[in-house]
């Protein structure tokens, strides 16, 4: 834990990968985890396009308890460590595959969504826009939020299998992880494409690649260091960075 912590002080340019398994720690269950979202649900059908548009209610009765009930939810050591060593100027990114808006709560400011974020949604009809709060509101009521203008399905802004990535939101991303020299992956499994791809940008630059997460990766082997317990590493990490 010290040769990590020694890592991100010498550090110039320390970008943050986070995914699903630091948010487990607040409640939110992860998706390949032994209890994760897949074993329940079926990952073909919650977050694919085209079966939204065949049947929404599926994605919205399922996403109650990763999504639409995040005012239960608290940042949690990971998120709120993370945002200290923003504001101590160690880290430079937090690209996040989450979409539990959960790093900005905890008070770190650039963070990167690559897969879009449910504090927006739209109506696919007419393109109005409603905010997070409004679509809670309006499920507390109805099973499927359709459009108070025209009638048309409301959709969320976070990326489904089958859409694009938002541009802009990668590209950032990818510039990000091309200037790393220190490229820390926290609980992500990293078999979602295109993100799993961006520690590869690190190595390519002649970054160092670390690893924190509870299960194997496709790119352990080219770790400089690998820990699987994200409570202990973050912990020490708390403890160290409090005092500098």
């Amino acid at each position: 834990m010290q040769r990590l912590a020694e890592l991100i002080e010498r550090s110039s340019y320390c970008v943050i990968l986070s995914g699903a398994g630091i948010s487990t720690f607040s409640g939110i269950p992860d998706f390949r985890g032994s209890n994760g979202l897949y074993t329940k649900y079926d990952p073909d059908r919650i977050f694919d396009i085209e079966y939204f548009h065949k049947d929404p209610s599926y994605f919205y009765t399922h996403a109650k308890e990763l999504i639409y009930d995040l005012d239960t939810k608290v940042p949690n050591l990971i998120h709120h460590t993370l945002s200290l060593l923003e504001k101590k100027g160690y880290i430079k990114a937090v690209i996040t595959q989450n979409i539990d808006l959960l790093h900005q709560r905890a008070g770190s400011v650039n963070v990167i969504e690559v897969h879009g974020s449910p504090e927006n949604h739209r109506c696919l009809s007419c393109k109005y826009n409603y905010s997070y709060e409004h679509i809670c509101e309006m499920l507390k009521k109805v099973p499927v939020p359709f459009c108070t203008e025209c009638g048309g399905l409301i959709k969320p802004d976070i990326v489904f299998f089958g859409e694009m990535l938002d541009q802009d939101a990668f590209t950032r991303a990818v510039d990000s992880s091309s200037q790393a020299d220190l490229f820390i992956v926290i609980g992500s499994s990293l078999v979602v494409q295109p993100a799993a791809t961006l520690p590869l940008y690190s190595l390519k630059a002649g970054g160092r690649l670390v690893i924190i997460n509870n299960m194997p990766t496709p790119l352990d082997k080219y770790a400089y260091l690998k820990y699987e317990e994200l409570g202990s590493i973050f912990n020490y990490l708390s403890d160290h960075f409090k005092e500098r």
